[in-house]
C-alpha cells in the first residue's frame, strides 16, 4: 500500500517563503510523476506543479514563477519551494504520485498566508 506523507506546512506572512516535502513509501515501484495540488474550501483542487523522474515539470497557472518543484533522484520524494507567498496561496496542499497507473494522495498540509 503506497502512502504519501507531506511535511512543511505552516503559517507565514505575505512575501515570505515556505518549503514542503513529501515522501512516498510502501510501493516497490517508482512513483512517477509526483507533484502538488492545492485546495481551498468550496473550490476544486488545482494543480500547483508536477515533476517526472526525468525532470519534466508542469506548473499551474497560479504559480507565476514563484514556486519550484524538485525531486530526489531515484527516491520517491518531492519538494516544493514557495517564494513570495500571497494571501491567495493559502490552501491545503496535497502531495500526489502516480504508481502503476494509480494516483495516490497524501492527507494534505495546511499553508496559511496572512497579510
Amino acid at each position: 500500500q503506497v502512502k504519501l506523507v507531506e511535511a512543511g506546512g505552516g503559517q507565514v506572512q505575505t512575501g515570505e517563503s515556505l518549503s514542503l516535502s513529501c515522501v512516498a513509501s510502501g510501493g516497490a515501484f517508482a512513483i512517477n510523476p509526483m507533484g502538488w495540488y492545492r485546495q481551498v474550501p468550496g473550490k476544486q483542487r488545482e494543480l500547483v506543479a508536477t515533476m517526472t523522474m526525468s525532470g519534466v515539470t508542469n506548473y499551474g497557472d497560479n504559480v507565476d514563477g514563484r514556486f519550484t518543484i524538485s525531486r530526489d533522484r531515484g527516491v520517491n520524494t518531492v519538494y516544493l519551494q514557495m517564494n513570495n507567498l500571497k494571501v491567495e496561496d493559502a490552501a491545503i496542499y496535497y502531495c500526489m504520485g502516480v504508481g502503476r497507473g494509480i494516483t495516490y494522495w497524501g492527507p494534505g498540509t495546511q499553508v496559511t498566508v496572512s497579510s
